[in-house]
């Protein structure tokens, strides 16, 4: 069975995953997330899951499947990223309340041979959410690392309203789309499942 490395420290990706039965050893990748002038955010996050996962293979050195992939909120066309404090959360924060927004999820699988790419774009919605919220929701110390300073799978579920696309994307990697570029790569999923 074809090996698979996951070029990211995200703990999200590691739990989705492992919940599609995916077994996978974990590659440093860090790489300049910064975007370049006029980068579209569809652009930016293909961009960046392709870098990721072709920093992943050189650190390897030798052939191997690597995934590297890269989730970003978008609002009114601008890339809201992790917050760098309280104030920058609040603001995102109050800029995605009582509005919808865009989360595009990049996911690229490369070899030394090839390399393919995907982007998924999902809708969400959040319900009004007052400063107090923000607050709290702040000194919970969740939105600290995550893009556009919430995590849908944990406690900034409660602003979501309602989602239109892929839940797990916004988690951090869509899964639809990823086993079937998995399997392209000869990687299938339930392989847990498979074994036993």
């Amino acid at each position: 069975m074809t090996a698979l490395y996951l070029a990211s420290g995200s703990p999200r990706r590691r739990e989705l995953l492992t919940q599609i039965g995916v077994p996978y050893t974990v590659v440093s990748a860090g790489i300049d997330e910064t975007p370049l002038p006029n980068e579209a955010p569809q652009a930016y996050v293909r961009r960046l899951a392709a870098a990721k996962a072709a920093r992943g293979l050189a650190q390897l050195g030798a052939d191997a499947v690597v995934l590297g992939a890269d989730t970003a909120v978008i609002r009114d066309g601008q890339i809201l990223g992790k917050p760098l404090d309280a104030q920058d959360a609040a603001r995102m924060l109050a800029g995605l309340s009582g509005r919808d927004h865009e989360v595009f999820t990049a996911v690229a699988l490369c070899t030394k041979a090839r390399s393919e790419v995907c982007c998924v774009s999902t809708r969400v919605r959040f319900r009004h959410i007052t400063p107090g919220e923000i607050d709290a929701y702040w000194a919970s110390g969740e939105p600290l690392d995550k893009a556009g300073g919430y995590a849908i799978q944990g406690l900034g579920a409660v602003f979501v309203e309602a989602i239109e696309g892929s839940y797990s994307a916004v988690v951090g990697l869509p899964l639809c789309e990823t086993a079937a570029l998995l399997s392209r790569f000869g990687i299938p999923a339930w392989q847990s499942s498979i074994s036993q």
